[in-house]
């Protein structure tokens, strides 16, 4: 007998891992940095612009890169 009123729990098959601060890399892009501050690729794009957090450019498409440091400086911690 089957019963159609329970479903299985729906799994997000594009869940990716959140950054943590333990293993963050040196470099980090403009997902990294929003999901670390929980604010928006865009917010991060324009903070680089305004000089709140610079961005270094790679490549000859111009990625945006941020360094570690100064993303921990943002949110009040002291690079170890």
């Amino acid at each position: 007998m089957e019963d159609q009123n329970i479903s299985k729990p729906k799994v997000d098959s594009h869940i990716k891992s959140k950054v943590s601060l333990e293993n963050l890399p040196d470099l980090l892009t403009v997902r990294e940095v929003s999901d670390l501050l929980r604010v928006s690729p865009l917010t991060i794009k324009r903070w680089g612009k305004r000089g709140k957090l610079p961005a270094i450019r790679i490549n000859s498409r111009g990625d945006r890169r941020y360094k570690k440091e100064a993303v921990l400086w943002l949110l009040g911690i002291q690079a170890k």
